[in-house]
């Protein structure tokens, strides 16, 4: 590979990791599958939420100003379905009945578990205000890089991010045999509580509350 694309590679998966490591309500979410239903449901999901992010680290790197200038443009209304997306799931999440370890693998599609992280991320516009913002800031984007030298930064992205949700669902995963009942049902109502909360927190910073 060239040094170039090796360089894009590897900026895009730093990119990816900073957007998939601090801990929000979609980590949340992903953390939750992974105790109630096991480690591919949590990871599948994560998946989706790195689609999410290498989609609009395409539409900023390859400059689809339309597509960005839209999404920027019906922020409000991509954040509020977002703030939704989140409480909804929150609400589920306290809901939703402990089961053991060998009970809950394979309750749920694993396409489910992907598409639906994949909404909630795309129905965020700070992700791509992010890549607007931080893409010429880090030098990255420059009219020098062919559209295909680009896609690899995007797979850098979705590398970057997909390592990070392995990482996290098989770690949760690893532990999840030992907690009780009473374990996950705590752990149900504190995790659906703060995704909640963070949805609640999205509504309010679209002043719509």
């Amino acid at each position: 590979m060239p040094v170039v694309e090796l360089n894009l590679l590897l900026q895009g998966m730093i990119v990816g990791l900073t957007l998939a490591v601090p801990v929000g309500p979609i980590s949340l979410v992903c953390i939750h599958r992974t105790v109630a239903n096991g480690r591919l449901h949590g990871v599948f999901s994560g998946l989706g939420v790195a689609t999410a992010d290498s989609v609009y680290a395409a539409v900023a790197f390859l400059g689809l100003t339309a597509v960005s200038a839209f999404i920027i443009g019906h922020q409000i209304f991509f954040r509020i379905l977002a703030a939704a997306a989140l409480i909804i799931a929150g609400i589920r999440v306290i809901q939703s009945a402990p089961a053991s370890a060998s009970s809950a693998d394979g309750q749920e599609p694993y396409l489910r578990d992907y598409l639906s992280l994949l909404a909630i991320a795309l129905a965020n516009p700070l992700t791509i205000i992010f890549f607007l913002t931080i893409l010429p800031g880090l030098g990255i984007v420059s009219e020098d890089i062919l559209p295909g030298a680009s896609l690899v930064f995007v797979a850098g992205v979705f590398l970057g991010s997909a390592v990070w949700w392995i990482i996290l669902c098989g770690a949760v995963g690893s532990v999840r045999s030992r907690l009780s009942a009473e374990n996950l049902r705590l752990i149900n109502r504190i995790s659906g509580s703060a995704i909640v909360c963070c949805g609640a927190g999205l509504l309010l910073l679209t002043r719509i509350l």
